[in-house]
């Protein structure tokens, strides 16, 4: 016989007896895997703590049964698309009473593109919780910070373009210091790669005025096979619309930002970012 077909013939026998050693594994089955291996056709284990979304279908369509809290999470919309207040609103009232801070809010020319603080007020999250953080050259660097800062419960952050081992160092601090972290980004970054460990699509809905199409292109899980709508939980809009009635000197007040000695106690924010 042939050197060639020699080792040919050895792989081949040495292949069907790894096989038949694997088929009587006490592991042959998926089910009997350790907890700690995941297993592709299923959500993930939560490896730390999450935070609801606020709504039971899409709580059951993340791994943990919510929005994870000390990892990165990638909202995706089209440019001119800001739909994550919506989203978020739920999580944000739940994570606790520290700030949530704001970073590279979008802009609509060169005005930001600020939430209304009287609206959100209404829905629950006091407008003293918001700290808007200016960063125009150094956003990476300034939510980097702010997650290192004791006191802040989440950190929501608007990028343009970011590089994948940029975004890994958000996801390092988020993990070390256990935090909420949402990037918001366009929708051209869907296709690039990322260390998030989450990633969801948004859109507005076209069952519902004011409902979302969220869409999920990356967790830890099998693939979903369509899109979710999600409606206003009842009697939003008007509490919305209650808000929008706030006289105006009123509304500016509320409006105002938080200054940035307000948290002495939280080092990061002490800081101007230009």
């Amino acid at each position: 016989m042939k050197p060639g077909r020699v080792l040919a013939y050895t792989v081949i026998k040495y292949s069907i007896h790894a096989m038949i050693a694997a088929s009587s594994s006490p592991f042959a089955h998926t089910a009997d895997l350790p907890d700690q291996v995941w297993r592709a056709d299923a959500l993930a284990a939560p490896q730390a703590d999450t935070v609801s979304s606020g709504d039971a279908t899409l709580d059951a369509q993340l791994p943990g049964g919510g929005w994870p809290i000390g990892a990165l999470t990638e909202l995706v919309q089209a440019p001119g698309v800001h739909l994550e207040w919506r989203l978020l609103l739920p999580a944000l009232l739940r994570c606790g009473q520290g700030p949530v801070v704001l970073v590279g809010a979008p802009a609509l020319g060169a005005a930001a593109l600020l939430p209304f603080a009287p609206a959100l007020a209404g829905l629950g999250l006091p407008w003293q919780r918001l700290l808007w953080l200016r960063a125009a050259q150094a956003q990476l660097w300034v939510a980097e910070q702010a997650l290192r800062c004791a006191p802040v419960d989440a950190v929501l952050l608007w990028l343009a373009q970011a590089r994948p081992q940029e975004l890994r160092r958000l996801q390092l601090a988020a993990a070390q210091h256990h935090k909420l972290l949402f990037v918001m980004r366009h929708s051209e970054a869907a296709h690039t790669a990322s260390p998030a460990v989450l990633r969801v699509q948004l859109a507005p809905c076209a069952i519902h005025a004011t409902g979302l199409r969220v869409e999920i292109l990356k967790r830890r899980g099998p693939p979903l096979a369509q899109a979710m709508h999600i409606l206003p939980a009842q009697g939003q809009l008007a509490r919305v619309l209650a808000a929008a009635l706030v006289p105006a000197p009123v509304a500016a007040a509320a409006a105002d930002t938080v200054p940035l000695d307000f948290f002495a106690d939280a080092p990061a924010l002490d800081r101007a970012a230009a």
